[in-house]
């Protein structure tokens, strides 16, 4: 028995799970020296969807997602470079699968994993002795068809998409192959990187190089091969000094405008918490903080984008918005939440997640848009004033575009799903991200339990928590309370409890036995923010409204293929307004102006004009003077100039959940002031 327990143990620290040093005991957490983490990212596969979540990736299995493969083969089809052809062999192949494989596994699904898995195994089967993997360069003189230059066979960028395939694919299947490919390659990047440093062969590496140390860490925390930790103080020297950017002046540049791409910056927003697990510096964590603060003054938006239609924008509402922008800030502050601990992040990532994802792709996820405005009033195939506004930029298209969001819009429902609950360092569960859904997890003395999560969030303020497993089972439970709520309630059984919220979370330290059931209600106010020229926009809870403009969607048939894959006939949709939409609000608007309506039941696909569950009534004024120039909203008109008000009779006006609608005014001009 002595011999089993010794064996017991000695495999736990090969995992990397030593409770009393570590904290969390059962899953993969922080080994030192890096810093301890307070929540802990659960295997794919233990968080399951219900409800509206569930239908997004029923859409998505149904949509593109599934069959991207076989409709656009020219970019992820058998003779892409990540399959051993002679195809691209850039980001495009793993894009697609980042967001595949976490689909596959929550749905369960095998005709998914299967093809997820066909991506897996070449890249397993086919490194080299030296380590490197991924494609391996053209012949010389190859005519390429994809457009691709050859070097980007070389680019240390697109591997790093697929570290990630990969390390989630490990914590679905704990296939070990995973651990040597990586320790090789990773050695092979250690020797490598000093005379071919990230930024070698595209900026893309350079810039991007959080995702690659975010993987180095992880193997470490399993491994606790010392050569890891070298590595990522060299990937760290290497990588975009983004805590500088963020707490300089290159975010706030604006004359002339700020040259940082929009994605770029999205994922390096994680940078500086990424290291900070190794460096230990408070400051990292403060140029994160900082970062987003000076995006929201100078780029932001109310949806919390900001304006970046490829480059950086400003913060006109009319400016673009990317589709990759909006995946990558949620994998950022997905990446953020567990390291930290602070629900800051758990905050922002609901408002990208129920507000901006669920509009930028159609209904049934066979279209999307390249860009998006948060005041968007007319979307047509012509130019704007966007940084790059060819091929179709604003228009609900596949190959409009760049291809990056076509292949990379996948990973937003699943990994949202997937970081709904953590496990924590104290050996409990938390759940700090709402949503419908299922979990189960190791806790206490390494007992399974499961729970269920019922609710209609972000429309509803009540989630309700039961507890499944047959055991009596005692372990802390954390709850998240978000910093727009004011007066959360606790019931357990039916009883109300009295708790402290530190640091926003509620920890619900007992018993738990079978059905008991923990009810969270967490009221939500109808508040105002203002924005850029003084525009005031409406929020309640997590959600932003919008007004609400009758859509007329004309379908247009045009040769329009994306850059490098030309040739492709394809359709898309154009979106006209049949309703006004040019209106101011309030700016001093109270309790007795604004009338709520929900509907007694929330449809699965709430996303759209039809199944909009929640309207919000306000007072609004006409401005006929409020025109489309340039193919969008005018410029917003600034509050200083009452009289274009005076002789106009406000009547109300209908807001709705911005991710329901497809036009909108999101930003108003106030009147009133």
């Amino acid at each position: 028995m002595r011999r089993v327990v010794l064996m017991l143990f000695v495999l736990l620290l090969a995992k990397g799970v030593d409770a009393k040093k570590n904290g969390n005991g059962y899953y993969i957490t922080n080994q030192k020296p890096l810093v301890a983490q307070k929540y802990v990212a659960l295997p794919l596969g233990t968080i399951k969807a219900k409800g509206m979540l569930q239908k997004m990736l029923e859409i998505q299995r149904d949509g593109l997602t599934g069959d991207l493969d076989e409709k656009y083969s020219v970019v992820c089809g058998p003779n892409n470079g990540w399959l051993g052809g002679t195809g691209d062999g850039w980001e495009r192949g793993p894009y697609w699968i980042d967001g595949l494989l976490p689909l596959a596994y929550i749905l369960n699904d095998e005709s998914l994993k299967q093809k997820a898995q066909v991506w897996i195994e070449w890249s397993l089967k086919n490194q080299l002795p030296n380590g490197k993997f991924g494609p391996q360069p053209l012949p010389k003189g190859y005519k390429r068809i994809s457009g691709t230059q050859q070097d980007r066979r070389e680019d240390w960028w697109p591997k790093m998409v697929m570290l990630k395939v990969l390390q989630q694919y490990y914590t679905a299947t704990n296939d070990e192959r995973v651990l040597t490919l990586l320790t090789n390659y990773f050695k092979y990047m250690y020797r490598e990187l000093p005379d071919r440093p990230l930024g070698h062969y595209s900026w893309w590496g350079n810039r991007r190089g959080a995702d690659n140390l975010a993987v180095v860490y992880w193997l470490y925390n399993i491994t606790k091969e010392k050569f890891l930790l070298k590595l990522g103080e060299l990937i760290h020297k290497q990588t975009f000094d983004w805590a500088k950017a963020f707490t300089g002046n290159a975010l706030r540049n604006l004359n002339p405008t700020s040259s940082m791409h929009c994605v770029n910056v999205a994922m390096g927003i994680k940078a500086p918490a990424i290291y900070y697990q190794q460096s230990k510096k408070p400051e990292l964590l403060n140029a994160v903080k900082e970062g987003l603060s000076v995006l929201r003054d100078v780029h932001g938006f109310a949806n919390g984008m900001y304006g970046g239609d490829e480059r950086m924008h400003g913060n006109k509402p009319t400016q673009g918005s990317e589709f990759c922008s909006a995946v990558e800030m949620m994998y950022s502050f997905e990446s953020i939440l567990p390291i930290t601990g602070d629900m800051y992040y758990a905050d922002y990532l609901e408002k990208i997640a129920y507000n901006v994802l669920p509009t930028q792709h159609n209904d049934d996820f066979t279209g999307k848009q390249y860009f998006q405005q948060a005041n968007q009033v007319l979307i047509t195939d012509e130019s704007r004033n966007f940084v790059h506004d060819h091929n179709g930029r604003l228009v609900y298209g596949t190959t409009s575009g760049y291809p990056c969001c076509l292949t990379n819009m996948h990973q937003g429902w699943p990994k949202f799903v997937q970081n709904l609950w953590y496990a924590t360092a104290d050996n409990g569960l938390a759940a700090l991200v709402y949503g419908a859904s299922e979990v189960k997890a190791k806790v206490a003395n390494g007992k399974e339990v499961e729970f269920s999560e019922t609710t209609q969030y972000p429309f509803s303020n009540r989630i309700v928590f039961q507890y499944k497993t047959d055991d009596e089972v005692a372990f802390p439970f954390h709850l998240r309370v978000p910093l727009w709520c004011k007066n959360p309630t606790v019931k357990i059984n039916g009883n109300k409890v009295e708790f402290e919220v530190e640091n926003q979370v509620v920890v619900i330290n007992r018993s738990w036995k079978k059905n008991d059931q923990l009810e969270l209600v967490l009221p939500m106010e109808v508040k105002t923010s203002r924005w850029y020229e003084e525009s005031v926009a409406v929020e309640r809870g997590p959600l932003l409204y919008a007004l609400k403009i009758k859509e007329n969607w004309v379908k247009v048939k045009k040769n329009h293929g994306f850059i490098g894959t030309s040739g492709y006939e394809d359709a898309f949709w154009e979106v006209y307004p049949e309703s006004d939409w040019n209106y101011a609000i309030s700016s001093r608007m109270k309790a007795d102006d604004i009338k709520i309506e929900e509907r007694k039941e929330v449809s699965d696909m709430p996303w759209n004009l039809k199944n909009a569950p929640i309207s919000i009534w306000v007072k609004g004024k006409q401005v006929k003077s409020w025109t489309i120039v340039n193919g969008s909203a005018g410029p917003i008109l600034h509050p200083t100039s009452p009289s274009r008000y005076k002789n106009v009779e406000a009547e109300e006006i209908e807001l709705i959940p911005y991710g329901c609608t497809t036009l909108r005014i999101s930003q108003f001009p106030a009147w009133g002031r």
